[in-house]
């Protein structure tokens, strides 16, 4: 659905991408992440044929979308971090002139998707009026007017309550499971990300630096494996059979093991003297992997 091949993009003497490379398939799930500068937006902006790559080749589902732009953004929905709305008019006007721009041929969509994300009650409302969060669910129904086969979301939980959020991740991952729609989203809140992604592509400096699951990440990016246990073991000192370990506020116990396949011998050993009530492992978790990554692309 998305291929991204060898894709450097310049301004001026400042390459915003290089050598950029990642896949996505129909119906799945990509998380973009990388820190502030990585070249997330101007990706997106790639691949909505708002600007084209110096070299490298992009298709969105099968056009180019630096040539074929028209074609391309009939088929995606684009959530900004700011959404593009009309301040002075209401939320049902926005989503009614939307719905003609995009060739929306249903005349009942606009007030079907307004009261998808709870703004019925808002709709004669000036959208310059709305909360952040009720601009966001505004600017959520208007990229899905058109009933896109691909979403290209930035930040699309910023600015929501617990509720918001956990409304729009919940359309995501329906919208991928019911429709097939193929999401690329970008975020910072990568514990969000987990709830809903697939997969992930970690770029930096406009590289991408690893693409797959978080366990293939973990498995391919190993680091110290971080145990928390919750046991009555009686811990004395700061280790335990020459394994680091102490005692958190909560009562746990951390040990830190120097590869995952340490674990099952820590429990069977920690079993036989006490209760072992929960074992979690922290890290390989999508922020250590993001973490050890983007670190140890800076210390090059």
């Amino acid at each position: 659905m998305i291929q991204v091949e060898d894709v450097t993009k310049r301004y001026g003497e400042q390459r915003a991408v290089a050598s950029l490379s990642f896949h996505v398939a129909d119906g799945e799930i990509l998380g973009l992440i990388g820190p502030n500068g990585a070249g997330k937006t101007t990706t997106i902006r790639i691949l909505c044929g708002v600007v084209k790559p110096n070299s490298g080749k992009v298709r969105v589902a099968g056009y180019d979308p630096g040539e074929r732009g028209d074609e391309v953004r009939s088929r995606i929905g684009v959530l900004t971090e700011t959404a593009a709305l009309y301040p002075n008019l209401s939320g049902i006007e926005n989503l009614r002139f939307f719905a003609k721009l995009y060739g929306a041929d249903d005349p009942d969509r606009p007030d079907e998707s307004i009261e998808e994300f709870g703004l019925g009650e808002h709709k004669n409302r000036k959208a310059g009026t709305y909360s952040t969060g009720m601009k966001k669910r505004l600017g959520l129904a208007k990229a899905l007017l058109h009933k896109p086969s691909i979403l290209l979301l930035d930040e699309p939980t910023s600015g929501l309550d617990p509720a918001g959020i956990a409304m729009v991740l919940e359309e995501i991952e329906r919208l991928s499971k019911e429709k097939g729609v193929t999401v690329v989203l970008c975020s910072h809140v990568l514990h969000q990300l987990e709830t809903v992604c697939r997969s992930y592509v970690i770029i930096d400096r406009g590289q991408a630096l690893a693409q797959g699951t978080v366990r293939e990440l973990a498995e391919s990016h190993p680091g110290p494996c971080i145990v928390e246990v919750d046991t009555d073991y009686a811990l004395e000192g700061n280790a335990h059979c020459g394994v680091p370990a102490r005692r958190l506020p909560t009562g746990h116990i951390q040990f830190i093991l120097s590869s995952r396949d340490k674990v099952p011998r820590l429990i069977r050993e920690l079993s036989q003297n006490a209760s072992v009530y929960s074992v979690a492992l922290k890290g390989e978790d999508l922020q250590s992997v993001y973490f050890r990554l983007t670190e140890g692309a800076h210390d090059e």
